[in-house]
């Protein structure tokens, strides 16, 4: 396993890019990158090597985002999705209380297509910068997120089907 040290110089610019486009804000992401790296490195044997370092440092740090988001209720989740070419379902389901049937839907939505379709809608990732995180092509992470859609345009379907 690498050194803390070596992953911080490797890893910490693009945990810190993926925080600004998560949120939107690069003082808050600069100082959730830092404790992304102190929650790490206060973790860091409990790393089993399931994901790639920078996924699990990226995971590391959108889940502190989301606890600031919920401690800080004024801080809105970013809304990436609003992105005309990708928007269809997300954007369907983020207005108002359609935003908790959306991360319900990704709740139930398997992995690694939640991650997937999570780094690209609300990191804003490339599907590039995804391939990276997760040690696959770029192919690899452009056909996961086309299937992670399929699979919430379905499941909206069927709830909504369900509701009538």
């Amino acid at each position: 396993m690498a050194r803390f040290e070596d992953a911080y110089e490797q890893y910490e610019a693009l945990v810190r890019g993926f925080l600004t486009r998560l949120c939107g804000n690069r003082h808050l992401a600069e100082d959730l990158t830092q404790e992304t790296f102190y929650q790490a490195m206060r973790h860091w044997n409990d790393f089993r090597g399931e994901s790639s370092l920078s996924t699990w440092l990226c995971t590391i740090a959108k889940r502190l985002y989301y606890n600031e988001c919920r401690r800080a209720p004024s801080l809105p989740l970013r809304e990436a999705e609003a992105r005309a070419d990708e928007s269809d379902l997300a954007q369907r389901l983020i207005d108002g209380d359609r935003r908790v049937a959306l991360f319900s839907l990704l709740h139930r939505l398997q992995e690694p297509y939640r991650e997937v379709f999570t780094l690209r809608t609300f990191g804003e990732l490339s599907h590039a910068e995804i391939a990276a995180l997760f040690g696959k092509s770029e192919s690899w992470a452009r056909v996961t997120y086309h299937r992670a859609r399929q699979l919430l345009r379905r499941m909206a379907e069927e709830e909504m089907s369900d509701e009538t």
